[in-house]
């Protein structure tokens, strides 16, 4: 039995939760975009929470996101809880 060739995924949805704060991470080909509610992280405050949330892509090295586009939506919950879905979000993705 053969095994058809396997293909490549060209994106990918996965979801992060904290208390009850949501985050859904859309993954996929482009050009290392990250947003977070449509607007960039550049806007994000404070930058310690900015900083929380970068972990997972510091730590792998940015080299890595380069050719990858992340859009993250998140809802409910508090601020601190919002960032730590998002970097579930982030690093699950």
């Amino acid at each position: 039995m053969e095994q058809a060739p396997k293909e490549s995924v060209n994106s990918v949805q996965v979801f992060g939760r904290k208390k009850t704060a949501t985050a859904v991470a859309y993954c996929k080909n482009g050009n290392g975009l990250l947003k977070v509610n449509g607007r960039p992280l550049d806007l994000l405050e404070p930058q310690i929470l900015k900083y929380k949330l970068l972990e997972p892509i510091l730590l792998l090295g940015k080299e890595r996101f380069a050719g990858v586009d992340i859009r993250v939506r998140v809802k409910g919950g508090g601020h601190i809880s919002q960032i730590y879905a998002i970097r579930q979000a982030i690093s699950k993705a």
